[in-house]
């Protein structure tokens, strides 16, 4: 028989037991497969990179990672479907500067905090932009663009993946640093406003390396400058804005994995370790670099203070910009 001393114990035990236990996962996850939310339609930069991921993902965690593209409202639904699914480690996100740091600061309801309502995971890349025209236009370099702009006020347009998105605010950033006046023609992902350039629908657009490249080399648009600190070595004839005279304009997108907020903390060291060993991996690298974007490394500690931070920092910026998404 328990003594009376070791039955008080476990009295006393219990209940720390039960307050522990709700933030403990099961360490068979996942048993079933994942949802990998993409909030931009198939074909732009996020998609690719999260299908990259996904196939990798599908081997390490020993169950399906289904991509689930959900565009709109510049991110808005896409993040809002991760925000409100139960944080069981089943619905993730591939969260962007866009849903995390800019579309916040632009848009009064968009119904989440980016830091309070999101568990940082791990961070994944960081891509910059090309300032790109379409071949309709008698231009050739960003100072004949500026120069257009300030002869033709209003009737030149740029195209973006959504209201609030980087490629949107990286025009409205265009518009402040050269004194011009553009259109803004908000799209539902950066691939159909990117065709509607190849296209001639529209005149201007920044768009990451990723999915720019292929449509340069074939001649199809005319790239005016990169965002980058240095020139890409997958375009390097496209000087660097700094070198077109707007140094303004340096700015990159990130992209980063992320959950519901209250994710088991067991669950995300999992995914934040698998995640790191795949970019660690010389092939995934190797693409990575062929697609023009860089491996951002960090731990889910060190990622959710980023993130905070570039919170942060662009809603001072759109701040002092007097920018708002329409």
């Amino acid at each position: 028989m328990f003594s009376a001393k070791f039955i008080r114990w476990l009295l006393m035990l219990s209940p720390l037991v039960l307050i522990a236990g709700p933030a403990i996962a099961d360490s068979s996850y996942p048993t079933k497969p994942v949802r990998l939310v993409v909030p931009y339609p198939p074909g732009g930069s996020a998609d690719v990179l999260a299908r990259m991921l996904g196939q990798r993902l599908d081997t390490v965690l020993g169950q399906p990672v289904v991509v689930d593209n959900r565009p709109g409202a510049g991110t808005a639904i896409g993040a809002r479907v991760v925000a409100q699914s139960p944080a069981d480690g089943y619905t993730l996100l591939i969260g962007t500067v866009s849903s995390h740091a800019m579309n916040p600061a632009l848009m009064k309801d968009i119904g989440y905090d980016p830091v309070r309502d999101f568990t940082a995971i791990a961070p994944l890349a960081t891509i910059p932009f090309v300032l790109l025209a379409s071949t309709k236009l008698p231009i050739s370099s960003l100072q004949e663009l500026i120069d257009l702009a300030k002869r033709q006020p209003g009737k030149l347009n740029f195209s973006s993946a959504g209201s609030g998105t980087s490629n949107h605010l990286a025009g409205e950033i265009l518009q402040s640093a050269a004194k011009i006046r553009l259109a803004h023609i908000p799209f539902k992902g950066s691939a159909p406003a990117l065709s509607a350039l190849v296209g001639g629908q529209v005149d201007l657009m920044f768009d990451l390396v990723v999915t720019t490249v292929p449509h340069v080399k074939s001649g199809a648009v005319r790239a005016l400058a990169i965002t980058a600190h240095q020139r890409s070595p997958l375009l390097p004839e496209v000087p660097t804005v700094s070198e077109a005279g707007m140094p303004a304009l340096e700015l990159s997108a990130w992209f980063g994995f992320f959950g519901p907020r209250d994710l088991p903390v067991d669950v995300r060291d999992k995914l934040a370790r698998e995640v790191g060993k795949i970019l660690e991996i010389p092939e995934f690298q190797d693409r990575l670099r062929r697609l023009g974007a860089s491996v951002l490394a960090m731990s889910p500690v060190q990622f959710a203070n980023f993130v905070a931070s570039e919170r942060d920092r662009w809603a001072q910026v759109i701040k002092a910009s007097s920018i708002i998404a329409n």
